[in-house]
């Protein structure tokens, strides 16, 4: 593969996304509850599905812009990840998340270099665990908190609209950007 030039790293605060539509994907955190996102991350993984199964899931658009291949490695590193932070909002008070470099671990992991079949294979049940572990989050527990390392502070329940915006968002993102559903 020819030097891959790496991404600009997202330091964007995307916790705006929790407050109003985002002007790209037209997702709208607002206008979901928990119990919605078994349903909209079926809909991500038949996205990534139908496009790792292209010819050109490994070919970035342009060098500074991950491909299908890298996007799905990273929502199926998103979704452990925040199965892990789901889990210790519901077992612990108010746990401090360590930080996670997502640029970082796609060099470590050599996202680009790994095979489409097995990422999807390793993603479907990752996003089926996730989605229904938040989706079974009792009500009288929604309101569970946690941090982020940098001081932004969610709830069980923004935290899971605030993730599944990130796999839609990426589903938009390998799309063609086109409007999804």
């Amino acid at each position: 593969m020819t030097e891959l030039k790496q991404p600009q790293p997202d330091a964007k605060d995307w916790t705006w996304v929790l407050s109003r539509e985002c002007p790209d994907c037209g997702f709208d955190a607002g206008a979901i509850a928990l119990g919605d996102l078994p349903t909209l991350i079926d809909g991500v993984v038949a996205t990534f599905a139908d496009r790792l199964s292209d010819e050109d899931a490994a070919q970035r658009p342009t060098p500074q812009v991950w491909s299908p291949l890298e996007y799905a490695c990273h929502i199926r590193d998103v979704c452990g990840m925040f199965a892990g932070r789901l889990g210790r909002m519901l077992g612990e008070d108010d746990p401090l998340f360590a930080n996670w470099d997502q640029d970082a671990t796609a060099i470590e992991q050599r996202y680009w270099e790994q095979d489409p079949d097995a990422v999807l294979a390793a993603l479907r049940p990752a996003a089926a665990s996730i989605g229904t572990a938040f989706a079974q989050v009792p009500a009288e527990q929604h309101e569970r908190r946690g941090r982020r390392s940098d001081g932004a502070a969610f709830t069980v329940d923004t935290l899971g609209r605030y993730f599944v915006h990130d796999l839609v968002h990426h589903a938009w993102d390998i799309s063609g950007q086109r409007p999804l559903g």
